[in-house]
């Protein structure tokens, strides 16, 4: 773990978190954003491609932009009314921001109201992802849901800011992550670790306004959904992502949207888990409107490796 420089108090550190998250307009975050969902067509039919970032901010592909992307390369080959209802991922090796990354649809199936699609990443002639998706046209039937739980609401719960503030204890490396300009605002209150707790949430949104297509949201929030999630399998160890001697990273991702909604207003995010064992995680996310509407849910499991 990075050691603080003794002059580094609480204050300075809220003014670092302030100036990073405002160092990039919002509607620029999100021009970024959906700019990595406009994938080209490539050379085949049913092929797409994204090249690479000019900037090369991670060490890895973040997860969440290739299962967005992948959505999008599928859902390019399906026609109206049918949306995106279900998605399936697999990660299978680590990507780089500063390859260019190939996506090739496979038409599975098209009946009357629904669609299946398989669409397999590549870099380097590699693969490095798969993802299964299925698409329905929009229907009437039977519904029901579980109620959103009774949890405080966005302005009640901590900003990035107002977590440094209450735990002044965060490693150097969590506040060099909390101060990185994101496209989405997340806020939450973090269990502590001695709280050993198995469920956390957070409330989160785009930091601006964005375009009204529907596959837009979807996308971005498959994008936010690998933001948090894996992390809840380390709670009832007392262990975060910056914990020193542990190595996590997603192994697999599941999606299902049950209903309309907009990446650019506040969303719940549930998360909680029920396992851990054989170096795994599994966790599980459930996604509400403010006004209660189970609009999505979310399971993943990662790989978990730690050595003090």
């Amino acid at each position: 773990m990075t050691t603080e420089p003794a002059n580094d108090d609480v204050a300075s550190r809220i003014e670092r978190v302030r100036a990073g998250r405002s160092s990039v307009p919002p509607e620029k975050l999100i021009r970024n954003l959906l700019r990595l969902f406009d994938l080209k067509p490539g050379e085949e039919e049913h092929t797409f491609t994204f090249p690479p970032l000019p900037r090369v901010t991670r060490d890895r592909l973040f997860g969440g932009q290739v299962i967005a992307q992948a959505m999008v390369a599928a859902a390019r080959t399906v026609p109206a009314p049918k949306q995106i209802h279900s998605l399936h991922a697999y990660f299978l090796r680590a990507g780089d921001e500063g390859l260019p990354t190939d996506f090739t649809v496979r038409l599975d199936f098209d009946g009357r109201s629904l669609s299946n699609r398989r669409v397999i990443v590549r870099q380097q002639d590699k693969v490095i992802f798969n993802l299964t998706a299925s698409f329905m046209a929009p229907a009437e039937g039977l519904s029901h849901q579980l109620a959103m739980p009774d949890v405080l609401g966005p302005e009640e719960v901590w900003s990035a800011e107002e977590l440094v503030a209450n735990i002044p204890d965060l490693p150097e490396r969590a506040i060099e992550n909390l101060a990185r300009p994101r496209p989405f605002e997340m806020r939450g209150v973090r269990p502590r670790p001695q709280e050993r707790a198995t469920r956390h949430y957070q409330w989160m949104r785009a930091v601006a306004p964005m375009p009204d297509d529907p596959l837009m949201h979807r996308a971005a929030l498959g994008f936010a959904s690998d933001m948090g999630l894996l992390s809840t399998c380390m709670l009832p160890h007392g262990l975060d992502w910056a914990t020193p001697g542990l190595f996590s990273t997603s192994l697999d991702h599941a999606m299902w949207f049950h209903a309309d909604f907009r990446a650019d207003e506040w969303l719940l995010y549930m998360m909680d888990t029920d396992w851990s064992g054989g170096s795994r995680g599994l966790n599980r996310g459930s996604i509400y409107r403010r006004d209660g509407t189970l609009v999505a849910s979310a399971v993943q499991e990662g790989l978990l490796r730690f050595a003090p």
